[in-house]
This record gives structure tokens, sequence and C-alpha cells, in this order.
């Protein structure tokens, strides 16, 4: 698979289940209100099948001033419990704009405090330059560059799949 993609691109169908792990070191930024949220170049990408990567941004490349622990959590079969944080950034509040696991389960340790953010509620996320477009739907939180193929998994009609 890799981080770079190649000519064809990565199928999402591909991807394992359960859901692999893997660094990214390209440039991963995260927009919202005229501010740089995040930015980082050590990522780490959730592979999972019929899914877009999921960015999940180390603590220390976040600008925690800007996100509050939001009420309730979801539950992941191989991750464990989902802390949702909400994001307040020039007078706004977006409910819900990232997550984190505060105690994954193993394997999925080494994801224990970093960020996932929802490319559809913030401004803009980056990976390499390049804006990535929302996985459909409001539970998951894909992001699409141009090296992804699907069909993906969140659209309408897709949660059985």
């Amino acid at each position: 698979m890799g981080t770079q993609g190649s000519s064809e691109g990565e199928s999402v169908w591909d991807y394992p289940r359960p859901p692999a792990v893997e660094p990214d070191r390209r440039p991963v930024r995260v927009e919202c209100g005229g501010h740089v949220i995040a930015e980082t170049t050590h990522a780490l990408r959730v592979l999972e099948t019929s899914h877009p990567p999921v960015f999940y941004l180390p603590p220390e490349d976040v600008r925690f001033e800007f996100l509050r622990v939001a009420d309730g959590g979801s539950w992941c079969e191989w991750k464990g419990e989902a802390r949702f944080w909400d994001l307040a950034v020039g007078g706004e509040l977006r409910g819900r704009a990232a997550w984190s696991y505060p105690r994954p389960a193993e394997p999925y340790g080494v994801l224990k405090g970093h960020l996932a953010f929802y490319a559809g509620r913030v401004d803009r996320c980056t990976v390499a330059g390049e804006t990535v477009t929302p996985q459909e739907g409001d539970f998951y939180g894909g992001w699409i560059t141009h090296e992804i193929r699907g069909p993906f998994k969140g659209a309408p009609g897709t949660l059985g799949w």
C-alpha cells in the first residue's frame, strides 16, 4: 500500500480488516477560522477496508487551546472508546470536529493521545498541500486524496457493507 500510492492509486478494498496503522511523513495540516489548528509530518494513517484513510495527528502538533472535550463518545470494535472534541475558534463552536482514543485497545496503543479531524467540520485539511475531500456521512472521518479509490462506505445506503 505505502503512503504515496501507485499510479493507479490505492483501493480502499485492498485495505485490511481489522485496520492497519502506518506512519505517514507527508505534511498534514488542519485549518479553521483563519488558524492552523494542527500541522505535522508525523501523522499516523489508519487503513480499513472500504474507508478512506483516517489521519491521526500527534498531540504535540495540535493546538489544544482551540479544543474542548465534547459530551459523549463512541465505541470502535477495534480501537475501543473514543472521545470527541469540539473546536472553538473565531467565536464559533464546531461540535465534534475531532476525536481521539485516550486508552486505545491493543494493537492500537500507538494512537493514544493522537487526534483525528473530520475534514467536513473544519475549513480545510491538506495532505502534502492537497486539499482533502471528506468521506461522506457524519460518522466516519476518512480523508480522500487523489491517490485513493473507492467506492467508500459512509454514503446513504452503505452502512450494511
